[in-house]
């Protein structure tokens, strides 16, 4: 059974979404203060859910922060009852897989929860592949540049795969999202373009090229 940490200091809310997470047949541990859920890092957790305001000094952006220094990997989907592209982008450069404004259906968010658990821990595949000085082996989902490991959010390892694979193939932005975020994502297509971004910040050798009007390409 997967572990879900749910933080969220709306108690009429975080009570819905346990009771929904737990019927799809997830453990859900949940926390109304972003210090005791920091408190918890450490734990077996197969998914964050971070309200990015809380009731306490301690936020969703802090505790995402706490997660990232020990567990740059596990993934993390930020809610919040703001929709500015600030929010969603400082998420993204913190290291969080997804993105949910409030209010929102407990459905859509429990099928956010299976799309990631499926992408990142449902694989049996056995891929060791290369680009340039890279390796990256895809059923450890561990990215090595010259014997370094290179850390990788969820959704970056899985746009990464996409284009290794398909090497010189083009993507529209459409297909990106259904490939790497699920055919449930309800989200604007400029979460692609911040995704690439990040992904070549963190591996300048990888040669990304924008096909404009349309998407990318890894060439």
């Amino acid at each position: 059974m997967y572990k879900i940490c749910f933080v969220e200091d709306e108690i009429d809310l975080q009570t819905v979404v346990k009771m929904y997470l737990e019927k799809a047949g997830y453990d859900v541990i949940t926390f109304t203060k972003g210090s005791d859920a920091i408190n918890y890092i450490g734990h077996d957790v197969a998914v964050w859910i971070l309200d990015i305001m809380l009731g306490d000094d301690v936020n969703g952006y802090d505790v995402i922060k706490a997660i990232r220094e020990k567990y740059p990997d596990v993934p993390v989907i930020f809610t919040s009852a703001r929709d500015q592209d600030l929010d969603r982008i400082l998420g993204l450069e913190l290291g969080s897989d997804d993105y949910i404004t409030k209010p929102y259906s407990s459905k859509e968010l429990v099928l956010r929860v299976n799309n990631i658990i499926k992408r990142v821990y449902q694989k049996s595949e056995v891929e060791l592949l290369s680009y340039s000085d890279y390796q990256v082996d895809a059923n450890k989902r561990i990215v090595t540049h010259k014997d370094k490991e290179i850390n990788l959010t969820t959704l970056e390892f899985d746009l990464l795969l996409l284009f290794v694979k398909n090497i010189g193939k083009s993507f529209s932005r459409e297909e990106i999202l259904t490939s790497v975020w699920g055919n449930d994502y309800f989200g604007s297509d400029r979460a692609v373009d911040d995704l690439v971004r990040r992904l070549r910040k963190k591996m300048p050798k990888l040669k990304i090229g924008t096909v404009y009007g349309y998407g990318y390409r890894l060439t």
